[in-house]
């Protein structure tokens, strides 16, 4: 069993920057990749940015590319994501998964571990 916790959302303005964090604790936070995903008011849970565990490579749809950056620090099996240049449309709850299996990781299916979610809201 894994427990993740992602903290760091809030309120900004748009152009800001925020960071979110998820820790991780009781099994290995290892696994084929961790992943955020965001979903917003009656849309649907949208990849944002996926990290490979081993590896490192990154994966960003076109949507984030350039502004998000996914980290990780194995040491404190803890992942980021930093968010720069936000948008209003960024607005949504963020959630940071763990994925088995291997696969494209762009789908919320994929993953077998999810946090709480934290609360992410950009002013225009």
């Amino acid at each position: 069993q894994v427990q993740l916790v992602e903290s760091g959302g809030g309120l900004v303005q748009a152009g800001g920057s925020l960071r979110l964090s998820c820790a991780a604790s009781g099994r290995t936070f290892g696994g084929y990749g961790v992943s955020w995903f965001r979903q917003a008011p009656g849309k649907e849970r949208e990849f944002v940015a996926g990290i490979s565990w081993f590896g490192g490579s990154t994966d960003y749809p076109d949507s984030v590319k350039g502004r998000f950056t996914i980290s990780r620090d194995n040491a404190r099996s803890t992942v980021y994501l930093q968010m720069n240049s936000l948008k209003p449309e960024d607005t949504a709850v963020y959630y940071c998964s763990i994925r088995y299996t291997s696969g494209s990781g762009r789908n919320a299916h994929e993953y077998t571990y999810w946090g709480q979610g934290t609360q992410v809201t950009v002013s225009s």
